[in-house]
């Protein structure tokens, strides 16, 4: 539902807040910002994350000072941006990005149930590749101890979208100045072979197929 937090408030006929929306945009990227404040000074961390119906997870090594302090129940925001294009414009001042991106409010908890726990962690390596979970090792017990899982509900969430060309003053489109969108997206390269990959194994159809 929408908050006072989570309210749109910059053009808010771009703002969405139905689940199905946010939890596209969450699908769709890798890499999250983790926003905080330790001792007064304001910290932002990239990082990835997974989502399990309406939780996300973090992870990390248990000496992390972001999940030590997101541990302690301090307020946390959550974001995450996919760039789907740069919106050129006749003048500078409308220039813009086509966007989707999403904003988490809440409290951070720490999952200590295995089994919660090592379904974070496949989600983590599902989000990355899809069916990857199944072809690697799975966590040994001492891993699965080291490793600190978060979770953070969707409960107070948003995603704010931008679609569309340019939008220019009356008279800028009369100039002889060329406008539009140019679409961005993200893409994979060739795979690249570990360098201590035994020449038996061959790169799998879910790795040479990737696309988000």
């Amino acid at each position: 539902m929408k908050t006072a937090k989570t309210q749109v408030k910059r053009v808010p006929k771009r703002g969405h807040y139905d689940f199905e929306t946010i939890a596209s945009i969450l699908d769709e990227g890798l890499v999250c910002q983790v926003g905080f404040v330790v001792n007064g000074q304001p910290v932002v961390i990239p990082t990835a994350y997974g989502r399990v119906d309406d939780c996300v997870y973090i992870h990390g090594a248990g000496a992390s000072r972001m999940l030590k302090a997101l541990m302690t129940g301090i307020d946390v925001c959550f974001t995450v941006t996919l760039l789907d294009g740069l919106v050129l414009a006749r003048s500078a001042y409308h220039h813009s990005m086509n966007y989707r991106s999403v904003v988490v409010f809440g409290q951070a908890r720490a999952v200590s149930d295995p089994q919660e726990k090592r379904a974070a962690l496949e989600a983590f390596t599902e989000h990355v590749m899809k069916g990857r979970w199944d072809e690697v090792r799975s966590p040994t017990p001492e891993e699965l101890a080291a490793t600190v899982v978060l979770s953070l509900p969707l409960t107070e969430a948003s995603a704010k979208i931008r679609t569309g060309p340019p939008i220019d003053a009356e008279d800028d489109y009369a100039l002889p100045v060329w406008a539009g969108v140019l679409p961005l997206g993200l893409t994979a390269g060739e795979p690249v072979d570990a360098p201590r990959l035994r020449n038996a194994v061959s790169v799998p159809e879910n790795v040479r197929r990737y696309a988000r």
